[in-house]
């Protein structure tokens, strides 16, 4: 797995760096001394959570060969109230939509990325309890 780097680039601002030249901005909440530039490294976890899960229903559904044309993660979590503030609890709700998706296919999709397959949930197993809903739009033919 390639390295990544996080550098300070004034104030709170911070620019995370993969060996790939990608990067995102992180800065800490105005509310907290920061200028509210970038996403908190705490909405990051989220963030990582949500993609890693995304893109194993992407795959596992395409295996199903189910006709899925969108997919969107909702994450949610409460924090603990002392530091460190971890994730006590995080919500993940899935919006598919697609043409005949069917329901059994869904439910395992999001079953084996919870429980093989996502590494970033599989961190934070034992520490943050995580919760799953979702919800299947179905697109007409023609």
């Amino acid at each position: 797995m390639p390295a990544v780097r996080v550098r300070m680039v004034g104030g709170f601002k911070l620019e995370g760096l993969d060996e790939e030249g990608h990067s995102v901005l992180m800065d800490l909440p105005k509310d907290s001394g920061g200028e509210g530039a970038g996403f908190a490294p705490i909405q990051l976890l989220l963030v990582s959570l949500a993609g890693c899960t995304a893109l194993d229903i992407i795959n596992i559904m395409k295996k199903q060969r189910q006709n899925l044309s969108s997919l969107e993660v909702l994450a949610e979590g409460d924090r603990a109230e002392e530091p460190p503030k971890y994730y006590k609890e995080i919500r993940l709700k899935y919006i598919l939509r697609g043409k005949a998706l069917r329901d059994d296919a869904v439910k395992r999709a999001i079953q084996l990325s919870e429980e093989k397959y996502c590494s970033v949930g599989a961190n934070l197993k034992g520490r943050s309890k995580i919760t799953t809903s979702y919800v299947i739009e179905q697109e007409e033919y023609g």
